[in-house]
């Protein structure tokens, strides 16, 4: 494993990847839940869908460890699992049909790795909107993090008077209640694993993880029904329809895919390169296409398991914060998930609470490249500034980047400077401004 894996060259260990992989998946386990519940609003069965989720997350993170080795990743993703149960599924007419959609959009963008497009446009965004990327996940993965311990909330009451009034100005969030165990648990969790940061020891994000799901237990507030094992079901595998999908009315919902699976991918891959400081001088990471192909490989894996789309995890940042830096990581992360088919319960049973600390914290440290952004320079300092904070407003990566992209396009043509801009990332804003509007 050293030699395959280089792990003397990029000065880690076998201990510190492992204890990276189990950082990783403790903050990735809620998608065993979450995916299932998602996709049985499309007809999915419940049961199938934990060990489908399970499956290519297992698959896909090994072959991402052992055909890049770098320390990424994969399950189905979030948000690309609610547009196959809420648009494609009834655009399609099942969702077997919703399936083979997610089938082509992989083959699709593989399609357009193998080309060398994916790559090519990767290099074409400029270092200091490849910074704002990381910083504005990093945001993300907070926020994410912040919303699992319920310390910011959807207020009810906005909810209620938008569905009456949609013109209404209210503020979309707000504090949670602090008179709940939630927020108190994962405040404690965040606190211990702050000061173990802070006095650089090792395993900080586990410990935040340990001592929150140790207070949500004596709360009460770990779901486990004692149960150890589930025999895992296989009724999704292979159901994809992809002749259905292949009708014309669908290809605009294919396009969305493609776009979003696209750039989704090239902002967390860049994002987590640079917090494991595995970029070179250009800014990206070594092994990007191979890293890039399995990634759209994966979405191919997770149609046709029936998980839905799989993509890059920015909630590998929490493995990379642990140490890990090679694909090994990737591998025992894998490992995990395989072995979480027949023991969901237990993968299961470590509540949001618990984990959003450890998000919370590794967000926190990938922001920290917001001061290598060029703040002198406008014309790439605003649309870094919008990647940053829409990322996160947006809940969607792919959102940010597009508007970032096209507000730097826009920006450089309208001052005549349209020269400064590579033809990939003129073609990169046409695009998201043609998603934007199909959207």
């Amino acid at each position: 494993m050293t030699g395959f894996f280089d792990l003397a060259g990029r000065g880690s260990t076998v201990g510190r990847e492992a204890r990276g992989a189990l950082a990783t998946f403790l903050t990735m386990a809620y998608i065993l839940v979450a995916n299932p519940a998602i996709l049985s609003a499309a007809g999915v069965p419940v049961d199938a869908a934990v060990a489908a989720t399970a499956l290519t997350a297992g698959l896909a993170s090994i072959l991402m460890g052992l055909g890049a080795n770098v320390p990424i990743a994969l399950a189905p993703g979030m948000g690309l699992n609610a547009f196959v149960a809420f648009q494609a599924a009834p655009a399609a007419g099942s969702w077997q049909g919703a399936m083979g959609l997610i089938v082509l959009d992989g083959v699709v963008v593989l399609a357009c790795v193998l080309l060398g497009l994916r790559e090519a446009v990767a290099r074409a965004i400029p270092i200091d909107l490849r910074r704002a990327i990381g910083v504005g996940i990093g945001l993300f993965i907070v926020f994410l993090g912040l919303v699992q311990a319920q310390i910011v909330v959807v207020p009810a009451s906005t909810v209620a008077a938008l569905s009456q009034n949609p013109g209404l100005t209210l503020p979309p969030v707000s504090g949670g209640d602090w008179a709940q165990p939630g927020p108190l648990i994962a405040i404690v969790g965040f606190i211990a694993g702050a000061c173990l940061l802070a006095l650089g020891r090792a395993g900080a994000m586990l410990a935040a993880i340990a001592v929150s799901a140790l207070l949500a237990l004596q709360t009460g507030h770990m779901a486990w029904s004692g149960a150890l094992v589930a025999w895992p079901r296989f009724d999704t595998l292979f159901q994809a329809d992809v002749r259905a999908a292949l009708d014309w009315r669908l290809m605009p919902l294919l396009f969305s895919l493609v776009l979003v699976d696209f750039f989704d991918t090239v902002g967390t891959v860049t994002a987590i390169g640079e917090a494991a400081g595995l970029t070179g001088p250009d800014g990206m990471m070594p092994r990007l296409k191979q890293a890039l192909a399995i990634d759209a490989l994966a979405a191919v894996i997770g149609g046709v398991s029936g998980a839905s789309s799989a993509t890059a995890y920015v909630e590998s940042a929490a493995g990379v914060a642990e140490g890990a830096r090679t694909g090994l990581h990737s591998v025992f992360v894998g490992l995990l998930f395989l072995a979480s088919m027949v023991l969901a319960p237990i993968a299961a049973a470590v509540p949001a609470v618990a984990t959003a600390p450890a998000l919370i914290l590794t967000g926190l440290l990938m922001c920290r490249d917001i001061g290598r952004i060029d703040a002198a320079r406008l014309d790439t300092a605003i649309p870094a500034f919008l990647t940053v904070i829409l990322v996160p407003l947006t809940y969607s990566i792919s959102h940010g980047i597009g508007a970032g992209f096209v507000a730097y396009v826009a920006i450089k043509a309208l001052t005549g400077r349209i020269r400064e801009v590579h033809p990939l990332m003129a073609v990169s804003a046409a695009a998201f401004t043609l998603f934007f509007a199909l959207a």
